[in-house]
């Protein structure tokens, strides 16, 4: 046995680590999305009422202030659990009627607060939403936000 690296030795090496750990990231990438389809999210409640609350999500440009799941900007309270605290799980329509009540409540005009603008949604638009906002409540986030408050 040679007692230092050949050049076809370093080459084997190279080659035969390279192909290792891409065939592990590539299982890592598969076992990843395979994962978030069936346990993560709920896909089976993917409507189409779902789709266009994201639509809308995104239309309106909510990340620019809210954080979704922990993605997006801090200067609004994250939405990931908004359903939640509005109490969703037990009073799903008592919880709708107050999210829409409070989107149609904005601005508040309390003096030095932060103001959420009156984007003048449709009553279409606001349960579309509502039910973007109630699908993402149930997805599975190992417990992120960490506290209830957003």
């Amino acid at each position: 046995m040679a007692e230092r690296l050949t050049k076809t030795g370093a080459r084997n090496v190279f080659y035969g680590g390279s192909i290792f750990f891409f065939t592990i990231f590539v299982g890592l990438t598969a076992h990843s999305h395979y994962y978030m389809r069936t346990t993560s999210t709920d896909e089976a409640t993917l409507s189409d009422s779902v789709t266009r609350g994201k639509h809308v999500w995104e239309k309106n440009a909510c990340i620019n202030c809210h954080t979704l799941l922990g993605e997006g900007a801090y200067f609004a309270p994250e939405l990931g659990n908004v359903w939640k605290r509005y109490g969703g799980a037990e009073d799903p329509e008592g919880a709708r009627e107050a999210f829409k009540a409070w989107m149609a409540a904005q601005p508040s005009g309390a003096e030095g607060r932060r103001q959420m603008p009156q984007f003048n949604l449709t009553e279409q638009e606001l349960n579309d939403l509502a039910d973007f906002l109630e699908w993402t409540s149930r997805i599975k986030t190992q417990n992120w936000p960490p506290n209830d408050a957003g």
